[in-house]
């Protein structure tokens, strides 16, 4: 594995802690009748995005190549919540703009260490 590859592993912990802390508080003030519903499948699919990504990073193989598979399906279901959270005005314009950052740096990341996986 090359030193970028390696690099590139560590900032996706970082990127997607980063991606946890700032979204888990602010999905807090969502409406409190939607609590149950939308911003608890929400917030699952940030910490199992997170927890796929260490149990990725615990495998090799095709053991690592399902997590970061179920990664990527966790990252998908986040983009949805994450676009109706701002339909419905509960991130406003700036907050959406910058949690959408967030998520395509994790997901870019995500796609390199997946080929990388892929093509061994």
């Amino acid at each position: 594995m090359s030193d970028d590859a390696v690099a590139d592993q560590m900032v996706i912990f970082t990127r997607s802690f980063d991606l946890l802390a700032w979204l888990l508080p602010k999905s807090d003030k969502f409406p409190k009748e939607q609590r149950f519903t939308v911003t608890q499948r929400l917030q699952a699919a940030v910490l199992d995005l997170v927890e796929s990504l260490h149990l990725a990073n615990a495998r090799s193989g095709p053991s690592r190549l399902r997590h970061l598979e179920a990664a990527d399906a966790h990252l998908d279901k986040l983009r949805m919540y994450l676009r109706l959270s701002h339909q419905w005005h509960w991130l406003s314009d700036g907050q959406y703009k910058h949690v959408s950052t967030m998520v395509a740096e994790v997901g870019r990341l995500l796609g390199g260490w997946k080929r990388q996986t892929a093509g061994r």
